[in-house]
């Protein structure tokens, strides 16, 4: 039996599957690629064949990752939210809160998954995923007495995808924050906020 560096194996299993997950994440960071099960196994100081043990393929590997981001990726937003200064300020923070989190590289996890692995099963992911983070806004929505909230938050995500394209084309956060306040500010003043950027 291998030498065990934590109190129980079940801890020695978690320490290394985070190690890894966090190798992978650093190495798609850095390259905007998938990366192989060899190289997270150099980057986390391991032999690849104990890689193994934890992820069959890369595929599994980014699935890992996306399982381990979002979770992450909603408490950042949920915490965010509940921190802005009005309910309506709410939205503000959703949008500026999710761009950050796509500035820092988290929705890469996404796109290399979608493109090592396309197909019904990711889509089916995708939007459970998707509805999860969204969850809060539409409720935010719901709150303030908006029409058809469930609507309203998916166009606020289209705004929020469009800045996500001006990160992707070379715009600093600031750019693409400035440029969703002037499209969400009026929504967000109209419900009574003081459409603050502040995100986080």
């Amino acid at each position: 039996m291998p030498r065990i560096s934590a109190p129980t194996v079940a801890e020695h299993r978690a320490a290394r599957e985070r190690a890894l997950l966090d190798a992978a994440h650093q190495i798609l960071l850095e390259t905007g690629e998938a990366p192989g099960l060899a190289e997270i196994a150099t980057r986390a100081g391991l032999v690849r064949t104990s890689v193994y043990q934890y992820f069959r393929s890369r595929k599994e590997l980014l699935q890992a990752m996306v399982r381990d981001i979002y979770p992450r990726w909603t408490e950042r937003i949920t915490r965010a939210m509940a921190d802005a200064p009005t309910e309506a300020d709410r939205i503000m923070a959703y949008a500026v809160t999710n761009l950050t989190l796509v500035a820092e590289g988290a929705h890469a996890v996404g796109g290399a998954l979608a493109a090592l692995a396309p197909g019904e099963e990711l889509d089916e992911q995708a939007t459970r995923m998707h509805r999860d983070v969204q969850e809060p806004l539409v409720r935010t929505l719901t709150n303030l007495g908006v029409e058809g909230p469930a609507e309203v938050a998916e166009l606020v995500n289209a705004m929020v995808h469009g800045g996500t394209l001006m990160l992707e084309s070379g715009h600093s956060l600031e750019a693409a924050v400035s440029r969703l306040a002037v499209v969400l500010g009026p929504l967000v003043r109209e419900l009574g906020g003081q459409a603050t950027t502040g995100g986080e």
